[in-house]
């Protein structure tokens, strides 16, 4: 009774860490897509000039989010239909897309924090790219760029120690946008790349979190189904008739 007892609390625990853990694989699917298409970073990579890093950061990333989210989905579905059917070639194959996620997570939190800054400098390079390119040549595409950062980012102009930038923020500003020192475009694309990469980090660390779970408890499954079947047939003989 006791091991068929742990089978059952295994059951449960990995139904559970397995709807969990489609969740998150839908959530990292939708934040993978809202990244890419979303308008402040769609944005910026549109923009942004082919020597900087930021558009190959930007596809990477959109591509990285949803081979990782159909993996954790893989590994929800396969994980699920181990505990129904209680089958040892289930439960190994979603091992196996745990270790797999994990393998990929564990790289990627890392990156998140060893070149954060790279990300960060790369969007505030594209933005002073085109505000200087306003300030020293008016062009009208250039300036239609600029617009369009000002009023995604709700923002207005920047802090230049090369001249006066009150032309250029007149004219591309959102109307009745004011220019002080909390409106500055630069501090604006940190703050919201700030709260973005802080949202990426806890949704990293709680999915690698369900990675090790959802691997401590399909190996303790597969093992309860190997040992719970040699238990049943333990004792059991077959009659022949002569």
């Amino acid at each position: 009774m006791g091991p068929r007892c742990g089978m059952r609390t295994t059951k449960c625990q990995l139904l559970v860490t397995s709807l969990c853990v489609m969740l998150l694989g839908l959530s990292i699917a939708t934040l993978s897509t809202v990244t890419h298409y979303g308008l402040h970073f769609t944005l910026m990579s549109d923009i942004s000039m082919e020597s900087n890093s930021y558009r190959v950061i930007h596809h990477a990333a959109f591509y990285f989010g949803i081979c990782l989210s159909m993996t954790l989905i893989l590994a929800a579905l396969l994980s699920s239909a181990a505990t129904v059917r209680e089958s040892q070639c289930l439960t190994a194959m979603g091992f196996f897309c745990f270790a797999l996620a994990f393998c990929g997570l564990i790289p990627a939190a890392c990156w998140r924090y060893t070149h954060s800054m790279e990300v960060e400098d790369s969007m505030m390079d594209v933005y002073d790219f085109v505000y200087e390119e306003v300030r020293r040549n008016t062009s009208s595409f250039r300036r239609h760029e600029l617009t369009a950062i000002h009023e995604a980012f709700q923002c207005c102009g920047k802090h230049s120690p090369f001249g006066d930038t009150a032309n250029v923020d007149r004219k591309t500003c959102p109307s009745g946008q004011v220019h002080d020192a909390g409106q500055d475009c630069l501090r604006e694309i940190q703050d919201f790349l700030k709260k973005h990469m802080d949202f990426i980090s806890m949704l990293l660390g709680i999915t690698i979190g369900f990675m090790v779970y959802g691997m401590i408890l399909t190996s303790f499954f597969w093992f309860s189904i190997h040992f719970s079947s040699n238990l049943d047939r333990k004792g059991k003989y077959i009659l022949r008739k002569r």
